[in-house]
């Protein structure tokens, strides 16, 4: 049979062939240069440019050095002259006058603090003093004017903010910051202070070689109390750290996630009855059964949480509610799904030994879907313990409400970075447990690898 008699053109199959490529090279060129310019776009749109220029690496610094060490202040009133030293500036930190750091010495008026590398800075009347090896002495008046500050010759340092109200010097050694009625003198110190014991305590400052002799020793440190129960004492009421509140937090955002979490699971498992198709035969039932579904999880947990505060008012048991509410729209869609593929052999066989409805759903539904059910409901528990650190934030229950609390001072970042190791320990042990409960809840044996 000839070619032409088959019906083939090679010009018409030709041309085909090359509009193919053009439109896979069109692909290949156009889908790339969409993404670019969509980046092009957000790159000016955001303003990226604008917010590098704003974006201030010294106060970066000093926000990450404050997550792992702490800070002694040395401050001095400047209309009494009384001098203070204290450890984050707190009252609960303060050193008693007599028992000052060595780097903090009396020079007859004057106040000489060390901040380290050679660098010190001098409390005077009228006057602060800061020696800066390198760079030469800077000094700072206090005048009916303002404050006036006297530099060596040549540009303004960055490390140098100075206006004739304040003037602030951010070294690496430490921090100095003046107006007319306050002077104080930050110095770093790497680690936690005090996050065992206040300066109050008998054993605030001892290492911990002096620490196991002393609860071993029979000699009582506080009368009627044994050592170890004083150290746990001291410990557990510790008023800088607050480990006392901090371990009810955590239990309390635990107990925040748990409840909303079986809430919403014993309120979605019959509604998922409901909105199974094979389980339901009115269409209008599953029909508005599913939209409930749909607007309970299509109002995010934050917002249920802000509206429910507002009905409710602050507290650990609105947090739970609005994760029972988001989460029985999730439960209720993942349930029905897996309602809806069920082997039905194991269910024509019950129903053909004269087993009722209820029999049926007990002996021939459930155990094919509790598997799926009981991994959806850890996982999100899991996923909800979480949640429940920022819902606590917003209705005032929790680790969150620490958390918000130690952020909005602005000023003990280490204990931000204390409660952001808590929650992430507490997010971890309940993957761990929760992983350990779905094998065993399942019937597989635990892996401890896998956890």
């Amino acid at each position: 049979m000839a070619v032409a008699d088959i019906g083939y053109d090679p010009a018409r199959t030709r041309a085909t062939a090359v509009g193919l490529f053009r439109r896979k090279r069109l692909v290949a060129f156009g889908v790339p240069a969409i993404i670019l310019a969509y980046f092009v776009y957000v790159f000016f749109a955001f303003d990226i440019p604008g917010l590098a220029e704003r974006a201030r690496m010294d106060n970066a610094r000093i926000l990450l050095a404050d997550t792992y060490s702490h800070k002694v202040h040395v401050s001095q009133d400047n209309r009494s002259g009384e001098t203070s030293v204290a450890i984050e500036g707190e009252n609960k930190g303060k050193y008693a006058d007599d028992a000052w750091p060595d780097w903090v010495q009396r020079d007859g008026q004057s106040v000489v603090v060390e901040l380290g590398g050679g660098e010190i800075v001098r409390f005077d009347p009228g006057a602060v003093r800061y020696d800066v090896p390198g760079y030469g002495l800077v000094s700072i008046r206090r005048t009916d004017d303002g404050i006036v500050l006297d530099t060596p010759q040549g540009p303004l340092p960055d490390w140098i903010n100075a206006s004739n109200t304040r003037v602030s010097i951010n070294r690496a050694a430490g921090r100095v910051s003046v107006t007319r009625n306050r002077t104080e003198a930050l110095r770093y110190f790497a680690g936690w202070e005090l996050f065992f014991f206040t300066l109050d305590s008998p054993f605030a400052g001892k290492s911990w070689g002096e620490l196991a002799s002393l609860a071993v020793s029979g000699d009582q440190v506080r009368p009627g109390q044994s050592n170890i129960g004083a150290m746990a004492s001291d410990f557990w009421n510790n008023e800088m750290w607050r480990h006392k509140d901090v371990v009810w937090a955590i239990f309390e955002t635990v107990l925040m996630a748990f409840l909303g979490t079986m809430g919403a699971m014993l309120v979605a498992f019959p509604l998922a009855f409901a909105a199974a198709i094979n389980f339901s035969p009115s269409f209008l039932v599953r029909f508005g059964i599913r939209r409930l579904f749909d607007f309970l999880r299509g109002v995010d947990g934050l917002i249920w949480t802000i509206i429910l505060s507002r009905a409710f008012g602050p507290g650990p048991l609105t947090g739970s509610l609005a994760i029972l509410l988001t989460d029985t729209g999730s439960f209720g869609k993942l349930f029905s799904e897996a309602l809806e593929n069920v082997d039905n052999k194991q269910i024509d066989g019950l129903r053909s030994t004269g087993a009722n409805a209820i029999q049926r759903n007990r002996f021939g539904v459930i155990p094919q879907v509790a598997p799926v059910i009981l991994s959806q409901v850890l996982y999100y528990l899991e996923s909800n313990t979480r949640s429940a650190t920022i819902i606590g934030a917003i209705v005032g229950g929790g680790i969150g409400l620490l958390l918000t609390q130690a952020i909005q001072t602005q000023k003990d970042w280490e204990e931000v970075s204390y409660y952001i190791i808590l929650t992430l320990l507490m997010v971890s042990t309940m993957d761990i447990v929760s992983g350990w409960l779905r094998q065993k809840l399942i019937g597989r044996t635990t892996n401890p690898a896998a956890l």
